[in-house]
């Protein structure tokens, strides 16, 4: 194997945010990170609500309709289908009890599928899981897949635009354009679409939700939900607001006095984006995710899981035995930590779980490779 070409820095990427410099954060794809502009845009409206909160909490309802109007611009949604939520799991809570499922209804998942979000379902209908090995060649291979476990029964499709784990493409949009044919109705992870690509909500699914505090430089806890047309009169807070009889948007994100700096603050990090370039942004990210993969496929039993290579995020096996559980999973994750000083996520498989690597404007390629002769060093004391 030829050796890695490295990809260079981003120019004045790492000083647009505020992480120490005593650990290479790897992972952005878990927690992202907020850039220093949103942040002090943020703190601009906390200032403001401290200042005169009557009169913030009674502009709240206008300001993050305002908000919302730029969010859908840069995702291509309709503002009026659109509402912004914490998070993935919450908008999929949402989004299930919008489609008042029975004890006859089935949803189909992957075993690629965030746990949370299983969980919700799990919660409401009888789910049956679609097992996609993770070095299924192809998107094509997945497509079919997926469409192979479709039966009579089957209501509802819930599956990762791109999977957490794996950084799979999963509902792409012929998929999602099969399960329509079969009368499915499709309801899409989309946790790590906005930002990382260009179209994040192509496809027409019937429910669609994405953090924006990941890839699109978001405050924590900012997300949407997307819903098409015929389903967004059947969606309800699960709290009542005085913004009740507005329905869908408003309803669901009006909560009294919560903090809403976040969510106004959210379309300034996908503005930045803009600024900075978006093609620009996401060239360089997936070139970084893929320098670090190739010099982790260097080490003995670690092996590339297939990839998207226009994604900022790559998937790597373990030698087996390793993080074979959660519990495994995360002991791991922690000894890469506190030994290595990277932070990457570390996933959970029966007989072996693999390593999830990102790559942002504020990593540089050093980091990768400390990770790299680090993590040799490791897997060669065990």
């Amino acid at each position: 194997m030829s050796p890695a070409t490295s990809p260079g820095e981003f120019p004045e990427g790492p000083e647009l945010f505020r992480l120490g410099a005593h650990v290479a954060h790897l992972n952005h794809g878990s927690f992202g990170a907020v850039p220093v502009p949103v942040d002090r845009a943020r703190r601009r409206l906390q200032a403001e609500e401290h200042a005169d909160p009557d009169a913030f909490f009674l502009g709240v309802p206008d300001r993050l309709a305002a908000a919302r109007r730029r969010v859908a611009a840069h995702l291509g949604a309709d503002p009026e289908g659109i509402a912004f939520v914490t998070n993935a799991t919450e908008a999929a809570n949402l989004a299930l009890d919008a489609l008042r499922l029975g004890p006859d209804d089935e949803v189909l998942v992957t075993d690629h599928g965030y746990g949370t979000v299983v969980a919700a379902a799990a919660r409401r209908a009888r789910v049956t899981t679609v097992v996609l090995d993770p070095a299924l060649p192809d998107e094509e291979a997945v497509r079919k897949a997926v469409l192979a476990a479709v039966t009579p029964r089957t209501t509802v499709a819930l599956l990762d635009r791109i999977s957490s784990p794996t950084a799979r493409p999963v509902a792409t949009p012929r998929l999602l354009a099969g399960l329509a044919e079969r009368g499915v109705t499709t309801v899409v992870d989309g946790a790590h679409a906005p930002g990382m690509l260009a179209a994040p909500l192509a496809g027409r699914p019937d429910f669609w939700f994405g953090n924006l505090h990941k890839w699109g430089y978001a405050p924590p806890g900012s997300a949407v939900l997307a819903v098409a047309p015929a389903h967004r009169s059947h969606v309800r807070a699960p709290v009542p607001s005085w913004e009740d009889h507005h329905g869908f948007p408003r309803a669901v994100e009006n909560r009294a006095t919560v903090d809403y700096t976040g969510w106004l603050a959210a379309p300034e990090g996908l503005d930045l984006l803009a600024a900075l370039g978006a093609d620009r942004v996401r060239a360089h990210n997936s070139a970084l995710a893929g320098y670090g993969a190739e010099l982790l496929a260097t080490l003995p039993g670690v092996v590339p899981l297939p990839a998207d290579e226009s994604l900022a995020m790559r998937a790597l096996r373990l030698p087996a035995g390793l993080a074979r559980t959660p519990a495994e999973a995360a002991a791991l994750r922690e000894e890469i930590a506190a030994r290595l000083g990277c932070r990457v996520l570390i996933w959970p498989w029966p007989g072996g779980g693999g390593i999830r690597i990102c790559g942002q404007i504020y990593n540089r390629p050093q980091e990768y490779e400390r990770l790299a002769a680090g993590l040799r060093a490791l897997l060669d004391g065990r």
